[in-house]
């Protein structure tokens, strides 16, 4: 009996010993995307209105580091791995603060409202439209500002214009390079909804720098046309070259990348992860 007693110690030693698991599981990140939801909607226009203005800005800084750490760099996996990296830091920055990011709002709002019961539709499309004029009018006060002080160089601007024709690259081919678009911003918004997990899962400031990093690596390396990322390139574009006009950038690219995006991150995201843990998350 004295033996028995002394192993059930031994073994709920051991069983204290066991390291913390380092990440939240599927079903925590899912509830967590639930109730981040919430809490955006909940807020009040004027406060809903500034973070989509700080999300907006940061993906203008995000467009800048990715060209700037990129600019002399002939290898295009480097040129790529460098890109995303520099881009990760506007995505790590939204992420972290709370900013309020029209793409991350396509995952975050349909998990909220796959977990209830009802729908507050008008509340949402509201929301919806103040994060994306938010996030466009962030991303151009941040490249007015910039471009302004006059630091940039003379790279900085031919490398911007090659990453811009191969963004607007799809206008040439008509409505079949139109839908490519949408096609295109689905993949985008899977990878960056992907990015939002992985971030959401990791518990250490390390663990989310590399949930962010990734992903986003993988879409910039890709040309996928995610369009909070594109408003950050295009309002630096508006103001440094006048190869495209405003209507063209926002009816050739980031109307169909929004459409795209909308549709990567409430489906491929939000709606089949909750499909997947909805027993776990209703416990």
């Amino acid at each position: 009996m004295a033996d028995n007693n002394q192993e059930s110690s031994n073994q709920s030693n051991n069983a204290e010993k066991e390291p913390e698991r380092q990440y939240f599981l599927p079903s925590e990140v899912m509830q967590s995307f639930g109730a981040k939801g919430k809490e955006h909607l909940d807020k009040n226009m004027p406060s809903q209105f500034t973070l989509s203005l700080t999300a907006g800005s940061f993906m203008t800084f995000g467009a800048v580091f990715s060209v700037l750490l990129a600019i002399g760099i002939d290898a295009k996996g480097i040129t790529f791995l460098l890109e995303g990296i520099g881009f990760a830091t506007g995505y790590l920055m939204v992420f972290v603060s709370g900013a309020v990011l029209f793409t991350e709002v396509n995952v975050l709002l349909p998990t909220y409202y796959l977990q209830k019961s009802y729908w507050r539709k008008y509340k949402y499309v509201k929301f919806w439209a103040a994060t994306y004029i938010g996030n466009i009018a962030g991303a151009l006060f941040v490249a007015l500002l910039i471009i302004s002080s006059n630091s940039m160089t003379p790279d900085f601007t031919k490398d911007l214009e090659t990453l811009l024709d191969n963004k607007m690259k799809f206008a040439e081919r008509g409505w079949i390079g139109w839908f490519q678009v949408v096609l295109s911003g689905i993949i985008a918004n899977w990878l960056i909804g992907m990015a939002a997990f992985l971030t959401t899962s990791a518990r250490d400031m390390v663990g989310k720098i590399l949930g962010t990093a990734l992903p986003v690596i993988l879409f910039v390396a890709g040309n996928f046309q995610h369009s909070a990322a594109n408003m950050g390139y295009f309002s630096l574009g508006l103001f440094t070259t006048d190869n495209y006009a405003w209507h063209e950038y926002l009816l050739l690219n980031l109307i169909p990348a929004s459409i795209g995006n909308i549709i990567g991150g409430a489906i491929f995201i939000s709606l089949l992860f909750s499909f997947a843990f909805r027993k776990e998350i209703r416990k």
